[in-house]
């Protein structure tokens, strides 16, 4: 876990409940869940709690409670709970003792986040829960809801009491988790943190990105400033380009809505993968406190050389899929998936060319990719170094000579890292052969990775927001989007896009190709 705050020396007795013991846990609290009978909340949030107390993580008074429309009543909602835990958590052992033990602190409520009445009885059923499970009157709040609901349910929270600016060391206290997309350009993203700010200091609010809570994306930290042989070479000196590339084999399912409004730069660019430029970019922070690591990081993003809105063209690419074939079965294209419009020029494909204006990377190119329908399904960060600057190996390898090496982080599906170097091959000849170094976290440890969700999860219930957005790192992230959205905004009125542009099935469109080969590289094949 990252550095955490000492809260509570409390250790659970239950004998049924195994897993490691940890020195301080958290305070006790109640997590009332905004929008539970949602998909994230089966898939995600219950299996991540389930998994924390399965390990001993959870303080012994805790109480957890779902919050939804749909009418249901605690039993109703512990036995959805259960199914959607055995369905969805294959890579837990379900232990039925310890649900049984767990599922005692999960409730339901009913309720219209949108009538302030609600409200009142969400107020009374906490103060029930803090009576029978010793909650303390600490909540954090859980908004798994629609972006659109997130102003009025934090108005709804403070006019009922149940949230207030509160001092770091002061208790009871409320925090707030937020899911993406933190607005919809610089200008809402600035209307909610405003909201969000007239009731909640900085400090109790936690925007979540569920990248950062991936085991290989917080060893990127470890990696590199853990070990003296990586970050003596981690600048313009030694590194070529970095290539950082998400790609997924899925479309956009049953999410047509949502995506129409987002599109893959909003889903994925703005927050996810500038996230991993910004590990892969920042400066050793000056400790492992949890703000000197996120100054650190918004200090990168507001370096990256800003896009001007008239050369998007030649930094950006965007795409859509069309019909094709993935895993040997016929898909159809963006345009024809349900509730998408038939004309829509929503980009599911961006690839982006962007510099870092400093010291440490100047003149450093690093080409960021993401789509759906793409090829494979694969996250990872690949740092090509410059060759060799002698070819000794000339007679042997030709006039290109050596290839460059490769570190290659791996994020999913199988997170681990590789080095590619090379070696002498067995015999009198000199041939010279490529082989990677290889670490797997589950071949090297052997034991289950958590998930992101438990990881961040822990963290908030721990105060520690290490792993989460601050507001500034979201307003350099939109400030920088902004002018490629105005310049595509542009472009759809004179209807110079013409999607579909790439086959499901394949890497992205040609013109991606184009902006990565127009430097010299190419992208990695996967």
């Amino acid at each position: 876990m990252s550095q955490s705050v000492a809260t509570q020396d409390v250790v659970n007795e239950d004998p049924s409940v195994q897993g490691i013991q940890v020195e301080h846990r958290a305070d006790p609290f109640a997590m009332v869940i905004v929008g539970a009978h949602g998909d994230l909340t089966k898939r995600k949030l219950l299996p991540a709690l389930y998994a924390l107390y399965q390990q001993n993580l959870l303080p012994k008074d805790f109480a957890i409670l779902g919050l939804s429309r749909t009418p249901m009543s605690d039993q109703e909602f512990r036995v959805l709970m259960c199914d959607s835990l055995k369905k969805f958590a294959s890579d837990l052992k379900f232990e039925q003792d310890a649900w049984d033990k767990f599922a005692k602190s999960l409730y339901y409520l009913s309720a219209d986040m949108g009538k302030q009445q609600d409200y009142d009885t969400i107020t009374s059923k906490l103060d029930e829960l803090k009576d029978k499970h010793g909650t303390e009157g600490n909540n954090i709040f859980y908004l798994s809801t629609a972006p659109s609901l997130y102003t009025p349910t934090i108005k709804g929270l403070a006019a009922a009491g149940l949230a207030k600016k509160c001092k770091p060391n002061e208790a009871p206290w409320p925090r707030i988790i937020v899911e993406k997309p933190f607005g919809h350009d610089l200008t809402s993203s600035e209307g909610l943190d405003e909201a969000i700010h007239e009731t909640f200091n900085e400090h109790q609010v936690y925007r979540i990105d569920h990248y950062l809570g991936k085991e290989t994306v917080q060893n990127i930290m470890v990696l590199r400033f853990a070990n003296g042989i990586f970050e003596p070479l981690w600048n313009y000196k030694y590194i070529d380009h970095v290539q950082i590339t998400n790609a997924e084999t899925l479309g956009v399912e049953d999410r047509g809505p949502y995506y129409e409004e987002s599109g893959c730069l909003r889903d994925m660019l703005q927050n996810h993968m500038l996230q991993l430029v910004s590990l892969v970019g920042m400066e050793p922070p000056i400790s492992m406190d949890h703000e000197a690591t996120r100054d650190e990081k918004v200090k990168v993003l507001r370096c990256l050389r800003h896009i001007e809105k008239e050369n998007v063209n030649e930094s950006v690419v965007r795409g859509q899929y069309g019909a094709g074939t993935i895993d040997g079965k016929k898909v159809v294209g963006y345009r024809q998936e349900n509730r998408v419009s038939p004309e829509s020029n929503t980009e599911t494909f961006v690839a982006v060319k962007m510099f870092i204006d400093n010291w440490r990377w100047a003149g450093v190119p690093f080409f960021v990719r993401s789509g759906k329908r793409l090829a494979k399904s694969i996250t990872e960060i690949a740092i090509q170094f410059r060759p060799a600057p002698h070819r000794l190996f000339r007679d042997i390898l030709g006039a290109d000579g050596l290839n460059p090496n490769n570190l290659v982080i791996q994020i999913q599906p199988d997170e681990g890292i590789s080095l590619k170097f090379a070696t002498k091959q067995p015999g009198q000849a000199n041939q010279i052969r490529w082989l990677n170094m290889d670490f797997k976290y589950g071949a090297a440890f052997g034991v289950r990775s958590p998930s992101a969700y438990e990881r961040l999860l822990y963290d908030c219930m721990l105060g520690d927001p290490s792993l989460f957005a601050r507001t500034d790192q979201v307003d350099v992230s939109w400030a920088f989007v902004d002018p490629i959205l105005a310049s595509w905004a542009e472009e759809n009125k004179k209807n110079k896009i013409k999607f579909p542009n790439y086959e499901a099935g394949s890497w992205g469109p040609k013109e991606a190709d184009d902006l990565i080969g127009s430097t010299g590289f190419s992208w990695r094949r996967l």
